[in-house]
């Protein structure tokens, strides 16, 4: 009898053991300007939950929305721009809405010049001759900066000078090495150490661009995954938040500060 109890407890374990497993592990696409912020909010959620897996991926949001459609298997989508999340729900893409989680903001950043003491007009320099921006076809970074440039009537102007990374934590490895003297990238980025010791910013006024409204969702494919539903009451909570605000983002429904 001792022998039959321990051959059906191997097999109820055999069965249940791959689904348990499959709910302590999220696969999350992110943002690239979320790179330092998502790093230090994942380690504090496994702080608080043992055992528990999120491998996230870097890249950009427009990137990633043609992937969720080619049908990648992340299941959770953090997005720059709330548009893509949008987009995949009304596409039946998505487990629930998508959700505003936070305002981004731009800014102007160089290793080699202080760029406290720069504004968009000092970008026509002649010792300024590459400026990195995110690619705006599919970086929402890359597109505020053309929106900014363009309000400013410097797009045209420009044009010569522009070096586009695929996403904006690429931009500012451009704006870091010296492959461009300036970059305009996400203020995120700019307060991480490694960027910050280097110098200060200049912040992009918001009346130049639309809104960087980011917002994510659980995917399709983390539909039903526990683990999933508790990483977005996470990302909600004030110990998430409050390392979003130390990263420079603004919190839904909080002022923009110019």
């Amino acid at each position: 009898m001792k022998n039959v109890f321990a051959l059906l407890f191997a097999l109820f374990a055999a069965v249940l053991t791959p689904a348990a497993m499959a709910l302590e592990k999220i696969s999350v696409a992110a943002a690239a300007d979320l790179k330092f912020c998502m790093d230090e909010m994942v380690a504090t959620f496994k702080k608080s939950h043992a055992g528990a897996e999120v491998e996230v991926s870097y890249g950009s949001s427009g990137n990633f929305t043609t992937q969720i459609r080619q049908g990648a298997p992340f299941d959770f989508f953090f997005s720059a721009d709330i548009d893509y999340p949008r987009q995949l729900a009304q596409e039946g893409l998505a487990a629930q809405p998508p959700v505003m989680y936070a305002l981004g903001r731009i800014v102007l950043w160089s290793a080699t010049l202080d760029a406290t003491k720069l504004t968009l007009a000092d970008l026509e320099r002649p010792n300024i001759t590459k400026i990195a921006i995110a690619n705006p076809q599919h970086a929402p970074y890359g597109k505020r900066a053309e929106e900014a440039l363009r309000a400013s009537k410097l797009w045209d102007k420009l044009q010569s000078k522009l070096v586009f990374g695929e996403n904006i934590a690429q931009t500012a490895q451009f704006a870091q090495s010296g492959s461009a003297q300036v970059g305009i990238i996400a203020l995120s980025l700019a307060l991480n150490p490694e960027l910050a010791k280097k110098g200060g910013y200049y912040l992009i006024p918001t009346t130049l661009h639309q809104p960087l409204q980011q917002g994510f969702l659980i995917t399709q494919h983390g539909k039903g995954n526990a683990l999933a539903k508790t990483f977005a009451d996470y990302i909600q909570s004030p110990v998430a938040r409050a390392v979003m605000v130390r990263y420079g983002f603004v919190l839904p429904g909080e002022a923009s500060g110019g």
